[in-house]
């Protein structure tokens, strides 16, 4: 599968990692320095380039980029109509403490509206980069520990879905993006388990239900 990653930090530059390693042709773009794009493709054997070249002809598409960036992003990408597009980014304030977005709408629903016509599946956003490769290192081992995931498009959700397995997690489908006005403020929640609690920040989480 080809994946345009739009942000290449922590998020964006780990998953195309992880995604290369595991086969994927991926393309890295959206970074401040070239040279760091170029190093993250040499590394794992992937590409690197400017956002238009990331996405083009693209199976999916990572957005990965800090709130802040989310309108000169989207610029560069253009009307993305048709397209897959994974969204890990949360609608945070520039000292990254506090939801800008929250309980009436959601950053997933902005997304959507500036960009109607692409596919869009939230994922990865309540997880985390530090758990990413643990993770990966102890994938096909049971249970897996699950990534929130939710959108409007199944389509669209069933190719998020795999491309969380290839990671090693397991998807945990949470109905539209109209969910994400309670899923974003969760990952607030993790913010703390897994940063300002002890223990380190590969923090990982599954729900399970009860049975009998």
């Amino acid at each position: 599968m080809k994946i345009g990653i739009l942000g290449s930090g922590l998020m964006g530059g780990k998953l195309g990692r992880i995604w290369a390693e595991a086969g994927h042709d991926v393309t890295f773009s959206y970074a401040r320095d070239r040279a760091k794009l170029d190093r993250l493709a040499g590394e794992v054997g992937a590409s690197a380039g400017s956002v238009a070249e990331a996405i083009e002809e693209a199976d999916a598409v990572l957005l990965a980029v800090h709130w802040s960036r989310r309108a000169d992003v989207l610029e560069q990408a253009g009307d993305l109509a048709g397209m897959v597009v994974l969204n890990c980014s949360l609608p945070l304030n520039d000292s990254d403490s506090a939801l800008v977005v929250g309980t009436t709408s959601s950053g997933a629903e902005e997304l959507a509206k500036l960009r109607p016509h692409a596919r869009w599946v939230s994922c990865f956003n309540t997880n985390p980069s530090e758990s990413f490769y643990p993770v990966f290192a102890r994938k096909g081992q049971a249970p897996a520990p699950q990534v929130m995931t939710y959108g409007d498009d199944a389509g669209a959700k069933e190719i998020a879905f795999g491309l969380i397995r290839d990671v090693g997690f397991e998807p945990l489908d949470c109905g539209g993006l109209h969910n994400a006005r309670f899923i974003e403020p969760f990952a607030m929640a993790t913010v703390e388990l897994a940063y300002v609690q002890p223990g380190g920040p590969a923090l990982t989480y599954r729900f399970d239900k009860l049975r009998g």
